[in-house]
């Protein structure tokens, strides 16, 4: 066919199957094609299993021609994050420590869920050490770099898959957003990236930080986003705190439009600093928001405290990731992945009650502030995607990286559902994101006015790297 394959939305590629125009087997070896031409300037994987990823594509054409197929995720192309155990492959979470041969003996939660509705596992992709960051690098790895200019950071910690999807590799990605590591990526690259309520996909293992970390899906549209969370959403007994299984297809609903649903437009959060680039699109939104029947108001949500609430919590949790191991092991990690631990060892024990006490109050205060108004609209990130040789964007007013990135983490505080679509580019061809939050439970919200703004764009996300 004319168009190129590997870019195919996962939603129209089981259409082209069931009529025979495409198969599996033609995306899938059209995504492997792509991965050997553009993943060396990218560095978007840890793992490629050709030979693993072909058979599932036979084993995908077959049930199609036989009129039997799972479903439309069936021989669609996807990639994984390497923090999501995957049957027979290893996860080394981008770290040294973790051994190349430990070989995971049954999938996790995702995985199976995915692998269930016959999607074709292409491989792994890259994250920073344990996931503790806004970027992707790691020890193990080295630095992802962004398929709109190798230069730049593709975001992080779910960099790989984001960088992996901008770049035209699989139709559908895992991430996990434990401070925005989804959102954060999927601004950077361009792509569209959720989080849901926590609960809603559900989580195994679980770690000292399984409290504000959530798996789910990215894509290049909003369609295959609803699409992938059908499935990622599917229940698993080994997450007790996985919500009752919705059982609604989430793309129902994307053209209802925004028709009279309240916005609350805060494009500081009231404490954040954002470039005025950032800060234009997204007043160009919000006025496009109303334009489409929306009823748009400037507030900013009741966030008080948030960031130190973060901070305690996060690096109480990468504290318990690092305890035990000796100065030898930490020698081999990322240096400010052990300094972040140490100011987490810092915490005291009174002070670690006191932030879960604070992040209690957060939450029911959003609670409440999404009684009044269905929908928030913020920046994705105050800033676009920055050189791979920095570690802050702006180390003078910076300490760790969730202070570049404040639009992302007090949806992980509050468990609400939050999605990033592509808003446009800056004058120098980086893209820029935008955030819609709803109340917990309220993905269809997300979903619904995400798609009615990306039907509105006026810039084609695709990335110049070929």
């Amino acid at each position: 066919m004319a168009r190129d394959v590997h870019y195919i939305p996962a939603s129209e590629l089981a259409d082209l199957y069931c009529r025979k125009l495409l198969s599996p087997v033609d995306a899938t070896k059209a995504a492997l094609d792509r991965i050997a031409q553009v993943n060396p300037r990218l560095n978007a994987f840890v793992l490629v299993d050709e030979e693993g990823a072909l058979a599932q594509a036979r084993a995908a054409e077959a049930r199609w021609q036989r009129g039997e197929s799972r479903g439309r995720l069936d021989g669609v192309p996807i990639t994984l994050k390497d923090q999501c155990v995957t049957r027979g492959w290893p996860t080394r979470r981008g770290s040294l420590l973790s051994a190349a041969d430990q070989m995971a003996p049954a999938d996790g939660p995702v995985s199976a869920r995915l692998r269930d509705h016959g999607a074709v596992f292409l491989g792994k992709t890259t994250t920073p050490e344990n996931g503790w960051k806004g970027l992707t690098d790691s020890p193990l790895t080295g630095i992802t770099r962004n398929p709109w200019n190798i230069e730049l950071h593709a975001g992080g910690s779910s960099g790989g898959a984001a960088s992996a999807l901008a770049a035209g590799i699989g139709a559908l990605a895992v991430g996990s957003d434990g401070g925005g590591s989804i959102r954060i990526p999927a601004s950077f690259t361009g792509v569209v990236g959720l989080k849901a309520t926590h609960g809603r996909v559900p989580m195994y293992p679980f770690n000292a930080n399984s409290h504000l970390i959530h798996f789910g899906p990215m894509a290049r549209s909003v369609a295959d986003v609803a699409l992938m969370l059908g499935a990622m959403a599917e229940p698993d007994s080994r997450d007790w705190t996985a919500l009752p299984h919705d059982r609604r297809d989430w793309q129902t609903g994307l053209d209802h439009g925004v028709q009279g649903l309240r916005i609350a437009y805060s494009p500081t959060l009231g404490f954040a600093r954002v470039d005025p680039e950032i800060r234009a699109a997204l007043d160009g939104a919000a006025r496009r928001f109303a334009d489409l029947g929306a009823i748009v108001e400037g507030v900013d949500p009741p966030l008080d405290g948030v960031r130190d609430v973060f901070a305690i919590l996060w690096a109480g949790g990468v504290a318990r990731g690092l305890h035990g191991l000796d100065d030898e092991q930490r020698a081999l990690m990322d240096p400010d992945l052990v300094a972040f631990a140490a100011y987490g060892e810092s915490i005291g024990l009174m002070d670690y009650l006191a932030a879960q006490i604070e992040r209690a109050r957060i939450a029911s205060d959003m609670n409440r502030f999404f009684e009044l108004f269905d929908l928030l609209l913020t920046p994705a990130t105050p800033i676009a995607a920055f050189p791979c040789e920095q570690q802050l964007a702006d180390p003078a007013n910076e300490r760790w990286w969730f202070d570049w990135a404040p639009f992302s983490y007090p949806f992980n505080i509050s468990h609400q559902p939050a999605i990033v679509i592509p808003c446009g580019l800056t004058r120098d061809n980086r893209p820029i994101g935008l955030q819609l939050a709803a109340a917990r439970m309220r993905e269809d919200l997300v979903l619904r006015a995400a798609a009615t703004f990306e039907q509105t764009r006026p810039v084609l996300m695709r990335p110049p790297i070929s």
